[in-house]
């Protein structure tokens, strides 16, 4: 029986002359675990994949597949299965050869690797064009047929980048799923690299939130988003509001922040010194609007910039004048029971409750730049 790997990075680093494209990364994943790697563009999603699949060497640290060193090991020593962004397929076969490759190459024979392509091309939606060559296929198309022949290989460490970037939006999210689905059934390990977030989300067991090299945060989907630790990545993964601030008062069990002159908001948070300087973010679908000021804390008056419809929710600009812009994500019914005003310029309130802002120690460098995703 052959053992899945485990992956395992210890202070790996890779530079290209004087860039630093990883940055003493060390990570460990687990069998049959499906990570996503996710990043601004030039984090380092790609090289790192590179690394782990024996593309590029590092520069320094160390890879381990199932408890072995595979740091210099050749990529086809690996028992890895790499599927690229240029899809790299053999121009002189047809689709259903070029996805047969993988399986006659591992030691199948001629009927099963042929059945297994089938069964592969059957789930991207492509096997009406078994017989196409790849020049006669659309980008996206292509890039479908890389993932089957990817998949159909069987290998134990299936190795993604942007697998789904090139597919159409409908067709992707449904992909997604199963592939993750057929990773499951399988007992795939697979490390899938993207730029979506919303993909991310959905279907990783844990995410790597790569950010110039490093690895910002990797754990499960529902701590990134709900207890991400920067503001990058409270940004970066799902969008939020941000507000600079000095904390004030502290009690037990709430922190006072005052963000502008007059006006202050309240967290459940305990962490951060009296006098610390902080940034204060709440979730914009967490973010509440009142046509009518009330007793309630951390209520805001503010002026609308502007709405848009985005699916079930309603997106509200909000100015706050010295305080900044907001954004609020009002569900779309909620919206409609309250009347929300939508003129440029009516008055309203905003409100964010007291466990649903974050505090984070005030970044070294303007929150402007270390928002900055790209």
């Amino acid at each position: 029986m052959t053992l899945l790997p485990s992956i395992r990075l210890i202070d790996v680093s890779k530079t290209f002359g004087r860039i630093k494209a990883i940055h003493n990364v060390s990570l460990q994943i687990a069998d049959g675990e499906y990570v996503c790697v996710l990043g601004p563009t030039g984090s380092g999603k790609t090289t790192l994949l590179r690394l782990i699949a024996g593309l590029t060497y590092p520069t320094s640290g160390s890879i381990e597949l199932d408890g072995k060193p595979v740091t210099f090991v050749q990529p086809e020593d690996r028992n890895a299965a790499y599927v690229p962004q240029q899809y790299a397929l053999f121009p002189h076969m047809t689709v259903r050869e070029n996805v047969a490759f993988g399986p006659l190459a591992r030691g199948f024979t001629p009927e099963e690797s042929l059945r297994t392509a089938d069964e592969m091309l059957k789930l991207v939606r492509l096997s009406h064009r078994a017989a196409s060559f790849p020049h006669e296929l659309s980008g996206g198309m292509q890039q479908r047929i890389a993932l089957a022949r990817g998949l159909a290989g069987r290998s134990p460490l299936l190795l993604l980048d942007e697998p789904l970037g090139a597919i159409d939006a409908r067709l992707r999210v449904i992909l997604r799923y199963q592939l993750r689905r057929l990773a499951k059934d399988l007992g795939v390990t697979v490390v899938h690299v993207t730029h979506d977030q919303q993909e991310a989300m959905s279907i990783a067991d844990r995410i790597a939130v790569l950010r110039e090299g490093a690895i910002e945060q990797f754990d499960h989907p529902a701590d990134i988003y709900g207890a991400p630790t920067s503001p990058f990545l409270a940004n970066f993964v799902g969008g939020a509001n941000f507000l600079e601030g000095t904390v004030v008062r502290k009690e037990l069990d709430v922190t006072l922040i005052e963000v502008a002159e007059g006006f202050s908001v309240t967290s459940s948070g305990n962490a951060h010194p009296l006098g610390g300087a902080v940034v204060a973010s709440f979730r914009q679908e967490r973010t509440s609007i009142l046509t009518s000021a009330s007793l309630e804390e951390n209520l805001v008056p503010g002026k609308l910039v502007s709405t848009s419809l985005l699916g079930v929710f309603l997106r509200c600009v909000v100015d706050l004048g010295r305080i900044g812009e907001i954004v609020a994500k009002v569900p779309l019914r909620e919206a409609l029971q309250q009347r929300l005003p939508d003129r440029v310029g009516d008055v309203i309130f905003v409100r964010a409750g007291r466990e649903a802002v974050l505090v984070f120690s005030r970044p070294e460098r303007a929150l402007a730049v270390e928002l900055e995703a790209f």
